[in-house]
């Protein structure tokens, strides 16, 4: 079973607030890293994790990194 993890995602550029909407009520978006924008939150499952990926990619975000800051419980 796949617990909430918390993820990193960066993003080259400054996407518009509009483009960045449906992330907002899950990810805090952190802009002062130069010419990139830092995306953290909590991701429930794969499922929510592959949907995410295909919101980017479909609005022609290019991904930097996408880092899991914290490990499930029980996990090494």
């Amino acid at each position: 079973m796949f617990e909430r993890t918390t993820y990193e995602i960066v993003l080259r550029g400054r996407p518009s607030a509009r483009l960045l909407r449906p992330l907002l009520d899950d990810f805090t978006v952190d802009t002062s890293i130069e010419s990139a924008t830092r995306l953290v939150g909590s991701i429930s499952d794969s499922a929510h994790l592959h949907g995410l990926l295909a919101h980017l990619t479909s609005v022609n975000l290019h991904l930097v990194s996408i880092t899991s800051i914290t490990t499930p419980e029980g996990t090494p």
